[in-house]
């Protein structure tokens, strides 16, 4: 495989310039600064083992938008479901495709994959990581409140792998991040070792008002996610970390709030912070289109 081929697999893999290159690409991207079809008769393949929203649409429109097309294999729609290797779908998606997407379960099948594919790969998400929604987080944030460097983003809930990505551009893009998880559901602790060796600003605590005290964006996710089989547990635990007009109180008056969504409301974060006057949860999902937009462009350049 060549070494020039340029994987999208996770945010810690790229120094701060490039990722900042892909940002200001999606905005002018967003702006209409195009420059006609920079992808035209590029075919994006994407793999979905799990089901998708935001994911399926914005690469599918994404990628139609810059002149290529998609074409989408669903769990049922490869032999992959029948026990065909990772490698041997890599090798043959390479023959037909430009790029390949895929949003799966396990952190090892992006790894594999991208180890054979002789194209490149882009992580839609694992279990372990979600980058492609937090450069869209931090498109957002951005075009509300300028540079997220120097700022604080306070999470409250599972430390999931969300929390990963964040902590990846907390050190990468240069913020505080405050992370609020009971101790059942702290991140991995090799996670904070690698942020702590890089120099990151991370703060671990199991207090949220600690967490959102005078943040600048506060955010959080769902309780109970696809695979997990505790959510008694999960809600019990995880009942205090809701987000709420307290909490958002507690944060600067001009804090904005995120959530990835899909939200469930009255959990997690409460109808009244999701739908209210600080939440740019809509513009946060319309930037997925944009944001990945550039990480297309940025891969197949």
């Amino acid at each position: 495989m060549s070494n020039t081929v340029k994987h999208f697999l996770d945010i810690d893999r790229f120094d701060g310039a490039t990722l900042r290159a892909m940002i200001e690409q999606g905005l002018s991207f967003k702006n209409g600064k195009t420059n006609g079809t920079p992808l035209k008769g590029k075919t994006l393949v994407m793999i979905f083992e799990k089901p998708s929203t935001r994911t399926r649409v914005s690469f599918e429109v994404g990628i139609q938008q810059l002149g290529g097309h998609a074409v989408v294999l669903g769990e049922r729609d490869s032999q992959l479901g029948r026990g065909e290797s990772i490698a041997d779908t890599a090798r043959v998606l390479s023959r037909y495709g430009d790029a390949i997407m895929i949003r799966t379960d396990d952190p090892e099948k992006l790894i594999e994959l991208s180890a054979h594919a002789s194209i490149p790969v882009i992580n839609g998400l694992t279990n372990d990581s979600h980058p492609c929604q937090i450069m869209a987080d931090i498109m957002t944030f951005e075009e509300h409140r300028g540079s997220i460097a120097g700022k604080t983003v306070a999470w409250s809930g599972d430390g999931n792998n969300m929390v990963t990505s964040w902590v990846h551009a907390a050190v990468r893009f240069g913020f505080t991040l405050r992370l609020a998880c009971p101790d059942t559901f702290r991140p991995a602790q090799a996670l904070l070792d690698w942020a702590a060796g890089e120099k990151g600003d991370i703060v671990l605590t199991a207090d949220p008002a600690e967490a959102v005290k005078n943040a600048d964006l506060v955010t959080t996710d769902v309780w109970v996610s696809m695979g997990d089989e505790d959510a008694d547990k999960r809600h019990q635990k995880l009942s205090p970390y809701q987000i709420n007009d307290r909490m958002m109180g507690l944060a600067k008056p001009d804090a904005v709030f995120m959530h990835c969504l899909p939200a469930h409301r009255e959990e997690e974060v409460t109808a009244s912070v999701i739908d209210g006057p600080q939440s740019v949860v809509w513009d946060e999902a319309e930037n997925r289109l944009h944001a990945q937009k550039a990480i297309l462009a940025w891969c197949l350049s």
